[in-house]
């Protein structure tokens, strides 16, 4: 589907990262930051599928076996 450009930690970060802004927007989904819940998925997604669209456009490549 997508050409892989995220190594193995960028992976996991962006999957920390996403859980844990979804998890703020789901522990207060009235609060004044509630459109970080909405921004977690995108890392999430991006983490779980090993792409980036962004870092395709930018040529930036992080996953060591496609370098």
């Amino acid at each position: 589907m997508f050409k892989k450009n995220e190594g193995n930690l960028d992976r996991i970060l962006r999957i920390v990262v996403g859980l844990v802004l979804i998890g703020l927007y789901l522990v207060n989904p009235a609060g004044a930051y509630n459109w970080l819940g909405l921004i977690g998925i995108i890392p999430l997604v991006t983490g779980l599928l090993g792409s980036c669209p962004i870092n395709s456009i930018l040529g930036i490549n992080t996953c060591p076996m496609m370098k």
